[in-house]
């Protein structure tokens, strides 16, 4: 399965990598709203955007690209996987900023952060081909289908400017999460079963995998805090991976080196604790 899938109407060539980490130098329940009067009133996705200017710092033009306003969003609990969850809106569909002009796309925390080297690498091996979309109105909400597009589009950038392994690892999760809330979204709308809905699922394994494969070689040649997380905590991100991924040793692993790190707080323990819980109950019914 190609990972750029559907990049081609971009003029982008076809990379020739097997991984995307090659060439490196260094069962969630819906929360139920309160029945207060103010969560029964009707809000819509596009209440909590806003459009701000953006500076390329490829190209030098300027575009506009849609944010969330902080501010307004209600917080309800993460995932196991510790993807961020809100009320009403889905704020991993806008965490990357894509210009519209050149096609150089990053997530919204790493699109000021380039090189001087990795724009010579954007211009050439992106804005040299690339071929802007027909010009269409200004967009209230990105839809998951756009969303899962930009994600690509920061991806093939990242592995074009030789990007830090890290960095494209973070890029592979966020896209999963994306597709996870594509189909909770389709599931919701009972749509049932249907082979798109399977397409998309393996979609949002072959993307978890990689972001994996990404974080598990990044602690080994990076310096934390990496993608803004501590040791602790991508430590019980990747566990809580192993196990869906069913490479149990490797979060007994990941668990044991939580539970005696003298740095790991109270909360993170006590998620490694509930983790080895689970761990040990799917091996006993495995051994059945």
């Amino acid at each position: 399965m190609d990972l750029f899938e559907g990049l081609e109407k971009f003029g982008l060539k076809k990379l020739n990598t097997k991984s995307i980490f090659s060439d490196e130098e260094n069962n969630r329940k819906q929360s139920e709203p309160s029945a207060s009067s103010e969560e029964k009133t009707e809000h819509s996705e596009e209440e909590f955007l806003l459009a701000r200017t953006v500076h390329c710092p490829v190209c030098e033009k300027t575009f506009m690209n849609l944010s969330v306003k902080n501010g307004r969003l209600r917080r309800i609990e993460s995932d196991f996987d510790l993807r961020p969850r809100f009320q009403y809106i889905d704020t991993n569909k806008y965490d990357v900023t894509s210009c519209p002009k050149c096609g150089y796309t990053a997530l919204n925390r790493f699109f000021t952060h380039i090189t001087t080297g990795q724009i010579r690498l954007i211009r050439e091996g992106v804005c040299d081909g690339f071929v802007p979309e027909k010009t269409k109105e200004e967009q209230a909400v990105y839809s998951y289908e756009q969303a899962v597009e930009r994600y690509k589009l920061a991806l093939y950038n990242a592995v074009v400017k030789k990007g830090k392994t890290s960095e494209k690892a973070y890029i592979c999760l966020k896209l999963s999460w994306v597709y996870r809330g594509w189909l909770e979204g389709l599931a919701d709308e009972g749509l049932g079963d249907s082979e798109e809905l399977s397409s998309y699922r393996k979609e949002e394994r072959l993307y978890y995998e990689q972001a994996f494969d990404g974080f598990i070689k990044a602690i080994q040649a990076e310096v934390f805090p990496i993608c803004g997380m501590d040791e602790n905590t991508l430590y019980l991100l990747l566990a809580n991976m192993a196990v869906r991924l069913e490479k149990v040793d490797i979060a007994s692993k990941l668990i044991s080196y939580i539970l005696v790190s003298r740095t790991a707080s109270s909360k993170i323990k006590d998620k490694a604790r509930d983790l080895k819980e689970e761990i040990i109950q799917r091996i006993h019914r495995q051994n059945g």
